[in-house]
């Protein structure tokens, strides 16, 4: 599977972590939290823990703890397909291709839930011809973009002369929920929102690139340190203080099960500043700071991180033949996923 190109999206409404702090203290979920939980708040969000801006779709985000559930479901209806349109327009201009000439289009996210999925939305709104494979893929947290990828190689095997397109879509606003609980709270301070864009075919494209090897890994033990589950019909994030080491040892894991082919670069997904200081040590000597460098700027946009990583190391010295990329994300599941990108 050969890559084309890759792009991404962000939400033009941009708020630094102490701006963050300031909505959440003019907002009314204020009342609704103890004094702990904001002195913890005030500290994250004005401290320095590897997030320097994050990106909002949902509009009047100072309300965005006031929302009912079918409010939330409606923001994520309708600002999701803009953000993936926005990714993929992209991905198609710098691929000189138009939307007509797309035979698939694979959209991944877990931040909402639309039946049909998401894929129809954005083939209408793109003019994607009526024939094209749309396929959706939802449940896989964080994890979710290289198991997409890897349904698109599969694709791509069964129909060769395709081009195919892969969007991993997040809009993390819709799914805020904020009480005292310690992980509900670290995740309120570490998610936002974008888009990015692959094109795939089976013939070279101009990066030269191509996607193999993939594999995964999962722990269903682990599932309930890292999922989603519902209150009040709203989606409520449970994260453990364990995750970074749940992650590291699995990608731990995947790395000694690696083939015999050389890595120049290990794009990871940047989960958070814990998250990447855990899983560094075990790909050592490589360090992370593509994964860094888009956490700063973007916060934990859930499976979009590890695709602006990757876009952010292809800004680099290219992935030769004397090394890869060796791309891998993890979150609900537990679960953690990896491939290869190289000549």
């Amino acid at each position: 599977m050969l890559l084309h190109t890759v792009a991404t999206a962000v939400p033009t409404a941009t708020f630094t972590q102490p701006e963050c702090w300031n909505l959440i203290e003019k907002s009314g979920v204020r009342s609704q939290l103890s004094r702990r939980t904001m002195l913890v708040l005030k500290t994250i969000l004005n401290g320095e823990h590897g997030i320097r801006t994050r990106h909002f779709a949902t509009p009047d985000i100072g309300r965005i703890f006031d929302r009912t559930s079918d409010e939330l479901n409606q923001a994520f209806r309708a600002e999701a397909p803009v953000l993936a349109e926005r990714a993929l327009g992209l991905a198609l201009k710098k691929a000189d291709l138009e939307p007509g000439d797309l035979d698939a289009l694979l959209i991944c996210t877990c931040t909402g839930y639309l039946c049909p999925g998401l894929s129809s939305y954005v083939a209408e709104r793109m003019g994607i011809a009526p024939n094209a494979i749309l396929h959706d893929v939802v449940g896989l947290g964080c994890g979710a973009a290289i198991p997409t990828l890897r349904s698109a190689n599969h694709l791509l095997a069964a129909h060769p002369g395709a081009k195919v397109a892969c969007v991993a879509v997040e809009v993390s606003s819709a799914a805020f929920y904020l009480d005292d609980d310690q992980g509900v709270i670290v995740s309120a301070c570490l998610f936002g929102d974008g888009a990015a864009a692959s094109i795939w075919s089976s013939t070279a494209g101009p990066t030269g690139l191509r996607a193999f090897d993939f594999r995964s890994l999962h722990l269903p033990a682990e599932r309930d340190k890292l999922r989603f589950e519902q209150r009040g019909g709203k989606l409520r994030n449970l994260l453990d203080r364990a995750v970074p080491e749940v992650a590291a040892g699995a990608v731990g894991r995947l790395w000694a099960e690696r083939s015999e082919r050389p890595v120049a670069r290990v794009v990871v997904h940047p989960g958070g500043r814990d998250v990447l200081d855990a899983v560094e040590p075990v790909v050592s000597p490589h360090r992370l700071d593509a994964s860094a460098r888009t956490l700063r700027e973007n916060g934990n946009m859930s499976s979009a991180s590890v695709l602006f990583a990757l876009e952010e190391s292809l800004k680099g010295p290219p992935a030769t033949s004397r090394g890869d990329f060796w791309l891998v994300s993890f979150g609900a599941g537990f679960s953690a996923h990896t491939c290869r990108i190289g000549a």
